[in-house]
């Protein structure tokens, strides 16, 4: 293919062609879990995390979705405001403020389309090892050829959020 420049150029548009078909799917996604839960998909994102596991903290939920804390925080506390979300402080140490997810949460959980997590993360997960290894080499090529500037902050930002 080095030597045919028409061979590279089908290949190109085919390639763009399936990101097209991945950011549709998301979109969609994500239109479907906002009018089916009023949430967003970060939002639904942190809220299954937190049901499924009681008592955690916002550092271990930012880490889970690999999204800055103050982002994680943010998305809590919106719902907290929703009443899908409770802070509380249970234990000795009462400085620790736990998570839970609320009846209404928990309920809101059932009606939500899945996956939960969101299609291409769960897409991601299904990938067998060397494949999402492959994957990341590939990925990590095209965005430095497309020379991405603001690389760490745009890490950060939830797909539902852009």
């Amino acid at each position: 293919m080095r030597g045919n420049p028409q061979a590279k150029q089908r290949r190109m548009l085919e390639v763009l062609e399936q990101f097209r078909v991945i950011f549709k799917s998301l979109g969609s996604h994500y239109r479907e879990v906002q009018k089916r839960t009023g949430i967003s998909g970060a939002q639904l994102w942190v809220l299954a995390r937190v049901a499924a596991s009681p008592g955690s903290h916002v550092g271990e939920v930012a880490r889970a979705l690999a999204i800055h804390q103050s982002t994680a925080s943010n998305l809590l506390k919106s719902l907290e405001r929703l009443r899908l979300v409770a802070r509380e402080r249970r234990g000795a140490d009462q400085r620790n403020v736990q998570l839970y997810a609320t009846a209404k949460g928990r309920r809101l959980l059932r009606r939500a389309p899945q996956p939960l997590i969101g299609v291409l993360q769960q897409a991601l997960t299904e990938l067998p090892a060397p494949a999402l290894a492959d994957l990341q080499r590939s990925l990590g090529r095209v965005i430095a050829a497309m020379r991405v500037k603001r690389l760490a902050a745009a890490r950060a930002v939830p797909l539902s959020e852009m």
